[in-house]
């Protein structure tokens, strides 16, 4: 009975280790293919999307002229009716159709320009009927990448550069877990109002040179959970089931050995 014990638990045991191993070439990140330097670039283009919150700021050397393009936001107290709290400068959401409305000026479609796009068209519009020479800075306020699955602190991070790589946005969400897999990170992003999914390998030096290598705003990284880690997972849930087999075997050899 006692070998018989001896022998299941052996089993057992060299079945969860061999499920379990993780091998090195499975988390070692950049150990495959070689850079290629041709298709490496470093230029990025912050494409303006539905839901971007932007603060557009003009300026120019008559300073009266730019008033009218630089409202302040303030709250107003439901009993008072009063202005609260401290002024802030004007926010601009864009809309499903890819609009904002600019004062005096009205509406001004944005949605799928860059920023030197939208500069462009803004100092189109304001000089020299309303402001000769602006200078133009626009900043999206709610600039952010979402960073899920298995990392050691997922969640939605705020970007104030506007520019971050998916390397520096795993850096940010803590790194991968042991149990994370490399080689097929998703991410998803919005083109043209529709989801385009793609998958990178962090093994291999190719991540330099894919379109996703910088992050757009509101991407979403999703890592998953490598087999031995759902393994390891489906094993806790069912250690009862297990115990319970392993017990009904070890009685089944303790009659057959009788």
């Amino acid at each position: 009975m006692q070998k018989a014990f001896k022998v299941v638990i052996f089993i057992i045991s060299l079945s969860l280790i061999l499920t379990s191993c993780v091998s090195k070439r499975d988390i070692t990140y950049f150990q495959n293919d070689q850079i290629d330097q041709t298709k490496v670039s470093n230029s990025y283009k912050t494409i303006l999307k539905p839901d971007d919150l932007l603060q557009i700021t003009i300026s120019a050397l008559d300073f009266e002229s730019v008033k009218s393009f630089n409202l302040p936001a303030v709250n107003f107290s439901t009993t008072t009716n009063n202005a609260v709290g401290s002024p802030q400068q004007q926010s601009y959401l864009i809309d499903n159709n890819g609009y904002i409305d600019f004062p005096v000026i009205g509406k001004l479609k944005i949605g799928g320009l860059t920023r030197n796009q939208t500069i462009d068209l803004l100092k189109d519009k304001l000089d020299p009927d309303y402001v000769k020479n602006p200078t133009i800075n626009i900043r999206i306020a709610n600039y952010s990448v979402t960073i899920l699955g298995d990392v050691r602190r997922p969640g939605t991070y705020t970007i104030p550069n506007e520019r971050i790589t998916i390397l520096e946005a795993i850096g940010l969400a803590g790194d991968l877990n042991i149990t994370g897999k490399r080689n097929t990170i998703k991410v998803f992003r919005e083109i043209n109002g529709k989801k385009v999914e793609f998958s990178i390998d962090l093994r291999s030096n190719k991540i330099f040179t894919s379109p996703v290598y910088y992050l757009q705003q509101n991407d979403l990284v999703y890592v998953d959970q490598n087999k031995s880690s759902s393994q390891d997972a489906a094993f806790n849930r069912n250690t009862g089931l297990f115990v319970s087999i392993g017990s009904i075997i070890v009685s089944l050899i303790a009659v057959l050995t009788r």
